[in-house]
């Protein structure tokens, strides 16, 4: 479990802001932390890796207390198992992929997890490569696969998908989820996009200035809702569930969760991630790929 209270006065677009964060996360959950550019998403994080001062707070690890003000405890970044992706990589441009994996190694560690982590993030035939040669989404590979090579207690992700194209921020994203599953991860989310925030997270936290506003899982947040009657809408299918002969199917309009039932004939043709078009036709609904 951690147990997180901050609090930090931060300088916003709008003037100072007060940070007042505080909430419970349980082992191996992913949550999502949501809200407006500029609400103190980044400043959570970076305050949760020692990379930030706060006024005021208590940031505990299971047993082990990171941050608690009132008796003076700060302990510094490398001493607090954090694993960070930036949107930026911040890879070292002079070394190969595997030797900037390498370098993560703490002292005495053992290397089996480099090669663990080769096969997981599919770097096998880039590990030899420098990161100049190396395409956007090749390069967050190797920052994640960086970022677990101490295995972490914590995994913090700062929008590390947002500069990608919607098919490598997919396949990404499975990346990413592969690795929260296979060493057991707790992640710490901060996206803009509710169609990434609804396939991977387990509860998201909505941030506004510098506030828990709602905390719950992605559907509780989102609105999940049934259409009925006549209607008309575009959107992307983010679940699909086969009931006996039917499919429910989840698709998401702007910010909003809209669930519709189908046929066998039409759910079987259809898949997570699908652009669609859905319709009425005699109060049934139509629906088609985009």
């Amino acid at each position: 479990m951690f147990d997180i209270s901050i609090n930090k006065k931060l300088n916003a677009a709008s003037g100072e802001m007060h940070l007042a964060f505080s909430c419970q996360i349980e082992q191996g959950q992913l949550v999502t932390l949501y809200g407006k550019s500029g609400v103190g998403k980044t400043s959570i994080l970076r305050i949760l890796a020692g990379l930030m001062e706060p006024d005021e707070a208590y940031i505990s690890a299971g047993h082990k207390i990171w941050v608690d003000t009132k008796k003076n405890i700060n302990l510094k970044p490398q001493k607090r198992k954090i694993g960070f992706v930036f949107q930026d990589y911040a890879l070292f441009p002079n070394m190969t992929i595997k030797e900037n994996l390498t370098f993560a190694l703490v002292k005495n560690q053992d290397k089996k997890i480099i090669g663990e982590l080769i096969d997981i993030m599919e770097l096998g035939e880039l590990q030899h490569r420098k990161p100049t040669t190396l395409s956007g989404g090749q390069k967050q590979r190797v920052a994640l696969a960086r970022a677990l090579v101490q295995r972490p207690v914590l995994l913090m992700l700062d929008e590390p998908l947002s500069a990608l194209d919607h098919e490598m921020r997919g396949k990404l994203q499975q990346h990413i989820l592969q690795a929260h599953r296979e060493y057991g991860l707790t992640t710490l989310l901060v996206t803009h996009d509710i169609s990434e925030i609804i396939k991977m997270s387990n509860q998201v936290i909505v941030l506004e200035e510098g506030k828990i506003s709602q905390h719950g899982t992605p559907a509780q947040i989102f609105s999940h809702q049934k259409v009925g009657g006549k209607f008309q809408f575009s959107g992307e299918i983010v679940s699909l569930e086969k009931q006996g002969f039917i499919y429910l199917i989840t698709i998401i309009i702007g910010k909003e969760l809209v669930t519709i039932m189908a046929d066998e004939s039409d759910g079987a043709t259809l898949q997570v991630g699908d652009k669609v078009t859905v319709a009425s036709k005699a109060f049934n609904p139509i629906i088609k790929k985009m």
